[in-house]
C-alpha cells in the first residue's frame, strides 16, 4: 500500500518523516531567494519572505498539485519593479490583490485547460532556460561586493564548501534516503563553518530577516479610476506570468511523479494566494520550480511538505532570524546548483538529431528569450506562436485533390486535407475552371472547412464556376461544415441552399 498522499485525498498515510523533513529543507532554500527577489523588485526583505509564507500555505492548502512549492519569484520581480519604484509598495499591493483576482477569475472560467495548446518543444525550452537562469543566478555568490570575481582562498574556501555540498547530495541517496540529502548537506557545511571559524558569506550578509507575523492591512490606495489605468496592466501581465509558470511547473511535476494535478483547481489557489498575500504585505509570487524539484527528490508527494515549508520559513523569520542568517551561502549555492543541474533536460539534447527541424528551433528560441530576457510567459508565448505557424505551414501543404470524371461527365474533385486560411491558396489552384465540364463535384468527405478563410475560398471558387455558367456541387461537408456555410450565409454572398438557379447545391450526404 503507498504510504504518501493521494492526489486530492487527505484520507491517505502519509510519510510524516519525509514531509516534514522536506518542508524544512525547502524553507531553508526559500529564505536566500525570497530576500533577493524582493531587493530585485526594490522591496523590504520581508515584503519577500511574507510572500513565501502566504503564497506558499494557500497554495499548499488548496492547490491543485501537492507537493509543488509557491513562493516569491524572479519573474513577478522583474514585473514590478517599475511600479515599486515610482510609486512605492502600498501599488504593489494593490497590484498583487488585482493580480489575484485576475487569475482567480481565470481558474473559476476554468482557463487552465489551455495549457494543452503548449507544445512539448516549449516545454523543453522553458525548463532548459530556467535551469541555466538557476545556475548563472548562483554566480554572484563567487564575486565581490564590487562584482568582481573572488580570488585566492576566498574563492577557494567557496568553491570547495559549494563542492562538498553538491558531493553530499548526490552521493548521500546511494547510501541511504532515511534523511533528505539537501538537509544533511546544508547542515553539514553549516556545522564545518561554524565548527572551524570559517570566514564565508552567509545569509545576514545579504540582508537582515528577522521580523514579525505578516502584518493586515488593506493597500492604502486611491479607489479611483486614475489607480485602476495605473496597476491593471501590471496586474495582467503578472497575473499571466504567474498562471504560466505556475502550470507549466504543474505538469513538469505530474511527469515525474506520473500523477495528474489540477490546472483550474491551482489558478484558483494561486489567485486567492495572491489576494491574501496583497493583505499580508506580501509582493507576490507563483510555482517555484526549483523549490519544487528540491521537495520532489526528497520523497514529498503530498500538502504536509509546502505547509511546513511555509510555517516554518515564518518561525525562522519571527524566532530564529539570528541562527538562519548565520547559514552559509555557500551551501544554499550548492544545493541551488544541483536543481539546475536536474532541472536541465539533458534528454532534449540526445533527441536533436531525431526531432523535427521545427521543434529543435522552437525549444532553442524559447531558451534564449527565457535566458536572455529572463521573461518566462513571453519565452512560452513566442514558442507556442511559432509551433502554432509552424503547424499551419506544414498542413497548408497537406491538402490534395484527386480528380476523376463519373460516366455522366461530371468531374469530381475530392479533397484530402484541412481547408484553413493556410491552405485556401494551394486549393485555389486545384481547380482547372475553364476546362472542367459544366457540372463539377468538390467532395469533402477527407477534408473539413475549417474557418472563415476557408469559407471565403468556397465563395470565391463557386463564384468563378458560376461566371462559366457551371454548376458546382458541395458533397460530404460535416453538420457542424454546413452549420459554418449557414452562419456565413449572413456574411459573404454564398447560397448554400438547394437552389438549382443558383447553381450551387450543398448535398446533404
Amino acid at each position: 500500500m503507498k504510504k504518501y498522499l493521494n492526489l486530492f485525498d487527505f484520507r491517505q498515510k502519509v510519510d510524516y518523516k519525509t514531509e516534514v523533513l522536506s518542508g524544512l529543507t525547502v524553507a531553508l532554500a526559500l529564505i536566500p531567494e525570497a530576500v533577493a527577489f524582493a531587493l530585485i523588485a526594490g522591496l523590504s526583505p520581508l515584503v519577500g519572505l511574507y510572500a513565501a509564507f502566504v503564497v506558499g500555505l494557500v497554495t499548499a492548502i488548496l492547490g491543485g498539485r501537492p507537493g509543488m512549492i509557491s513562493g516569491a519569484t524572479g519573474a513577478v520581480a522583474v514585473i514590478i519593479v517599475a511600479l515599486a519604484i515610482t510609486h512605492g509598495p502600498e501599488y504593489v499591493f494593490a497590484t498583487v490583490v488585482l493580480a489575484g483576482v485576475i487569475q482567480l477569475i481565470a481558474g473559476v472560467l476554468r482557463l487552465g485547460k489551455l495549457m494543452r495548446l503548449v507544445p512539448h518543444p516549449v516545454i523543453f525550452g522553458f525548463v532548459n532556460g530556467l535551469a541555466i537562469i538557476i545556475f548563472m543566478s548562483q554566480l554572484s555568490q563567487f564575486k565581490d561586493d564590487s562584482g568582481n570575481w573572488l580570488s585566492g582562498m576566498q574563492l577557494f574556501t567557496i568553491l570547495g564548501l559549494v563542492l562538498l555540498t553538491m558531493l553530499i547530495i548526490w552521493g548521500l541517496p546511494k547510501i541511504t534516503k532515511v534523511i533528505p540529502s539537501s538537509l544533511v548537506a546544508i547542515l553539514a557545511v553549516f556545522g564545518i563553518v561554524l565548527g572551524f571559524g570559517i570566514d564565508t558569506k552567509t545569509v545576514g550578509d545579504i540582508a537582515s530577516i528577522q521580523g514579525g507575523f505578516p502584518p493586515f492591512h488593506i493597500p492604502d490606495v486611491p479607489l479611483t479610476f486614475e489607480t485602476l489605468k495605473l496597476i491593471f496592466p501590471y496586474a495582467a501581465i503578472m497575473a499571466g506570468v504567474g498562471l504560466i509558470e505556475s502550470l507549466l511547473t504543474l505538469n513538469i511535476i505530474d511527469e515525474i511523479t506520473e500523477t495528474r494535478g489540477r490546472g483550474n483547481k491551482e489558478a484558483v489557489a494561486q489567485g486567492a494566494a495572491n489576494i491574501l498575500s496583497g493583505v499580508f504585505s506580501g509582493m507576490g509570487g507563483c510555482a517555484m520550480l526549483g523549490q519544487s524539484l528540491i521537495n520532489i527528490s526528497n520523497g514529498a508527494r503530498a500538502r504536509l511538505s509546502g505547509i511546513v515549508a511555509a510555517v516554518a520559513l515564518l518561525l525562522f523569520v519571527m524566532f530564529g532570524a539570528g541562527i538562519i542568517e548565520q547559514l552559509p551561502m555557500a551551501a544554499l549555492t550548492g544545493l541551488m546548483i544541483m536543481v539546475a543541474l536536474g532541472t536541465f533536460e539533458w534528454a532534449s539534447l540526445k533527441t536533436v538529431n531525431k526531432m523535427p527541424k521545427s521543434d529543435i528551433f522552437v525549444m532553442v528560441v524559447v531558451t534564449l528569450v527565457t535566458v536572455v530576457l529572463h521573461n518566462l510567459a513571453l519565452a512560452v508565448i513566442v514558442g507556442v506562436i511559432i509551433a502554432a505557424l509552424v503547424f499551419a505551414w506544414d498542413n497548408a501543404k497537406r491538402i490534395r485533390a484527386r480528380k476523376s470524371i463519373d460516366e455522366d461527365g461530371v468531374k469530381h474533385y475530392e479533397i484530402y486535407g484541412p481547408l484553413f486560411f493556410g491552405s485556401v491558396t494551394v486549393f485555389n489552384e486545384k481547380f482547372d475552371i475553364l476546362n472542367d465540364p459544366d457540372e463539377i463535384v468538390i467532395d469533402f468527405k477527407e477534408s473539413r472547412v475549417v474557418d472563415m478563410s476557408a469559407i471565403e475560398a468556397l465563395n470565391k471558387i463557386t463564384e468563378r464556376y458560376l461566371k462559366v455558367d457551371k454548376k458546382v456541387h458541395l458533397r460530404h461537408l460535416s453538420p457542424d461544415c454546413q452549420k459554418l456555410l449557414m452562419n456565413a450565409d449572413k456574411i459573404i454572398d454564398v447560397n448554400v441552399l438547394e437552389d438549382p438557379s443558383y447553381k450551387l447545391v450543398v448535398d446533404k450526404v
